[in-house]
C-alpha cells in the first residue's frame, strides 16, 4: 500500500490530514491560497481517496494483515512526511496528527488540530459524541455506507450559517477521488469511539494550535475550556460562526489564523 500525496507551492512544509470519510481533496478550497506561502502536502489517509488499502475487503479479513490502529496510521503517514514540517489534522486527522506529535516530535515544527478532540466519545463528565450516535453510524454503515457518509456530511455542517453550501462543497470534493473503502470507514469509527489521548498529550512539547467551531456538534463547545485547562501551553482559537469544517465555511479567517501561528 502506498500513501497518495498531492503537493502545491513552495516554502515551509505544511502537511494536511483529512477527517473520517473524506480525502485530501477537501483542502482544495484553501490549498491554492496557502501555496504562495507554504509547500502544501494533501494526504489521503489509508483506505481513503487514492490511498487504497488493497482490493476492497471486509475489515475482519483485513485485520489479519493490517492492524488499522492509530499508531499504525501514524506510522504510515510518518513514512511520507517531509524531514521537518508543520502538521495540521482535521477531526479524525487531528487524532492521527496528535499521535504523530507524540511518537515523532522531532519531525514536526508544530501541531495544528482542527475541530478535533483527543477524546471524541462522550464519557463520564467529558463532553463529546454520544455513544448512540456512533453506534447508529456503525449500523448505517453495515447497510449503506454512502448514505452514512451523506448523514455525516450533514452533521459536520450542522449549525453553520453556510450549512447547505458547506455540504455541497464537501460532497463535490469528496467525489473527486475514489470512494472510501468500507474497511477504513469501519475501523475509523472504532478509533473515534475508543481513542483517548487526553493524558499522553499533557507531555507534548511542541507549539500547538487548536482551532474550533463554536457551533460544532461533534466537538462540542463545552469541551474547549476543558482542553484549555488540560493544555495551557497550547493556543486555542474558536470561530464563533463555524461548525465542524471551519476551513470551508470561513476560509479567509481560517488561513489568517494558521498563517499567524505558523508564520
Amino acid at each position: 500500500m502506498s500513501i497518495s500525496v498531492e503537493q502545491f507551492g513552495q516554502g515551509p512544509d505544511l502537511v494536511l490530514l483529512h477527517g473520517w470519510g473524506m480525502n485530501g481533496a477537501v483542502w482544495h478550497g484553501i490549498a491554492q491560497l496557502l501555496a504562495p506561502h507554504y509547500r502544501v502536502h494533501l494526504v489521503d489517509l489509508p483506505g481513503f481517496g487514492n490511498s487504497l488499502l488493497a482490493d476492497e475487503v471486509d475489515y475482519s479479513l483485513l485485520a489479519d494483515e493490517v492492524d488499522y490502529s492509530l499508531p499504525w496510521l501514524a506510522e504510515q503517514v510518518a513514512a511520507i512526511l517531509p524531514q521537518k514540517c508543520h502538521l495540521l489534522g482535521w477531526s479524525l486527522g487531528g487524532l492521527v496528527a496528535s499521535q504523530l506529535a507524540l511518537t515523532h516530535p522531532d519531525r514536526l515544527h508544530s501541531l495544528i488540530t482542527v475541530a478535533s478532540s483527543p477524546c471524541f466519545m462522550a464519557r463520564d463528565e467529558w463532553p463529546g459524541i454520544a455513544p448512540k450516535v456512533l453506534t447508529g453510524f456503525n449500523q448505517m454503515l453495515a447497510g449503506d455506507f454512502r448514505q452514512t457518509i451523506e448523514r455525516f456530511l450533514a452533521i459536520q455542517a450542522m449549525g453553520s450559517e453556510h450549512a447547505r453550501d458547506d455540504i455541497r462543497q464537501l460532497r463535490h470534493w469528496l467525489a473527486e477521488r475514489p470512494a472510501p473503502q468500507f474497511a477504513a470507514l469501519e475501523a475509523g469509527l472504532t478509533l473515534l469511539a475508543d481513542i483517548d489521548l487526553r493524558e499522553p498529550l499533557r507531555d507534548l512539547d511542541l507549539p500547538w494550535l487548536r482551532i474550533y467551531g463554536r457551533l460544532d456538534s461533534l466537538v462540542p463547545k463545552a469541551a474547549i475550556p476543558l482542553l484549555d485547562d488540560l493544555y495551557p501551553a497550547s493556543r486555542s482559537v474558536t470561530l464563533n460562526k463555524a461548525s465542524h469544517a471551519p476551513f470551508i465555511s470561513h476560509p479567509d479567517e481560517f488561513i489568517e489564523i494558521v498563517r499567524d501561528f505558523v508564520g
